[in-house]
């Protein structure tokens, strides 16, 4: 054995020394710790770029919808129209508002089944193209005169009127509620009704009452309404009306004050109101005679001057019932003066046998201002209970208030 292989022993002195592994550990400990923070700044550099991507395509979708929009505003405006005929199922003959006709291709786009004769149209202004079916017009004025709540008023709000209660109640609630009766009979119902009589008799009460047992939409019209200055106008609203009526039918149309257009024509018409008047009701007449079936729409119309009504008007066919309002007899006024003080505390000495019969000649609406009057006269005294002497100054009060302006020498109330 040499000396040679004999190992020598390994020195267990350290490589480097304990401040310097000390040193080591610390920059160690820092580098870590600065990688951290790298990491950290890398992550909300990362968060900030899907930020900031997703900002630029919100302003991306903002531009693009703002060009859409000034697109839309730098091309010319479409072309209203009429489809008037249907060629094929791409190409009708349509009628712009400039008045000339064409036959033009219906945009895909457009669904076949809505392309209908009558129907309002958008065209392209150069191509005349139509693009768009519009939907259906119905004027403002025309849709203010529906009434969306049925009136809550019933027949047992109404004093009197039996008679007219059940000629109402047969012509316009049967054939509304019970067609049946009419197939079985054969017959055609009635289409319309004319009430009329003195003011205050309660006409326009009885035409609520039977929209409020019927539950049918009532659209009520005032005659001078339909009075328009340009020529046409009046007789396009009465279209829209009876539309508007078939449309929601079951439906009443009730008309008040039929007479501001339905008065005789004569020849000694001169002024061009005059004609346009005629006009309007030459086209109420078309629309009751029924060329365009009215289905469950009934007609109610209302006068205080049936003695200037024209002829074409009252014969059978159009308005199939006149009904007469006279004014309300001892016992229709009794009962008119209990349906008005239901809710009135009267002192025991009132009674109203007696005061029906000093009322004669008093219309509905003045039996209902004398209960009113009697109310706020116990008012002013600081009472809630009606007297007797209540009930005497109402009633001068009402008498003084139907004589002549010069003869009156009224109470302190409502009618001063």
């Amino acid at each position: 054995m040499h000396e040679s292989d004999v190992l020598e022993p390994v020195s267990r002195e350290p490589i480097i020394s304990s401040e310097e592994l000390a040193a080591l550990r610390k920059k160690n400990i820092e580098y870590e710790s600065r990688v951290n923070e790298l990491r950290e700044k890398n992550r909300q550099l990362q968060l900030a770029i899907v930020a900031a991507e997703s900002e630029r395509d919100q302003y991306r979708r903002e531009a693009r919808k703002y060009k859409a929009e000034l697109s839309q505003m730098k091309a010319p405006p479409l072309v209203i129209g009429n489809v008037e005929q249907i060629i094929g199922p791409d190409k009708v003959i349509v009628r712009s508002t400039a008045g000339p006709q064409f036959l033009s291709h219906v945009s895909e786009e457009v669904k076949p089944e809505e392309v209908v004769v009558g129907a309002q149209c958008a065209l392209h202004p150069q191509s005349y193209v139509l693009v768009e079916i519009l939907p259906k017009k119905t004027d403002a004025q025309v849709s203010a005169m529906e009434i969306d709540v049925a009136p809550d008023v019933s027949y047992s709000d109404i004093g009197g009127l039996e008679h007219q209660k059940k000629l109402l109640r047969e012509a316009i609630e049967l054939p509304l509620l019970k067609p049946e009766l009419f197939e079985k009979t054969g017959i055609e119902p009635p289409k319309g009704v004319l009430l009329y009589g003195p003011p205050g008799t309660g006409k326009t009460l009885l035409a609520k009452a039977a929209a409020h047992e019927t539950q049918a939409s009532f659209i009520r019209v005032v005659g001078s309404e339909l009075v328009q200055k340009y020529i046409g106008e009046g007789a396009r609203l009465v279209r829209e009306i009876f539309a508007l009526a078939r449309e929601k039918a079951p439906a009443i149309i009730f008309i008040d004050e039929i007479d501001a257009i339905g008065s005789m024509r004569t020849a000694d018409a001169y002024s061009a109101g005059d004609h346009e008047v005629g006009r309007t009701l030459m086209q109420l007449l078309a629309e009751l005679d029924g060329f365009n079936a009215r289905g469950n729409v009934k007609i109610i119309a209302a006068t205080n001057r049936i003695d200037i009504m024209d002829q074409a008007l009252l014969r059978p066919g159009r308005f199939d019932r006149i009904i007469e309002f006279p004014l309300p007899n001892l016992a229709e006024r009794k009962n008119i003066l209990q349906i008005h003080t239901g809710n009135m505390h009267l002192e025991k000495a009132v009674s109203l046998d007696t005061l029906a019969e000093e009322t004669d000649g008093f219309n509905g609406a003045e039996l209902m201002a004398l209960t009113v009057e009697a109310g706020m006269t116990a008012i002013r005294h600081g009472r809630s209970t009606i007297k007797s002497k209540d009930i005497e100054e109402a009633l001068k009060a009402v008498r003084n208030g139907r004589t002549k302006p010069e003869a009156r020498e009224l109470p302190p109330g409502m009618y001063l």
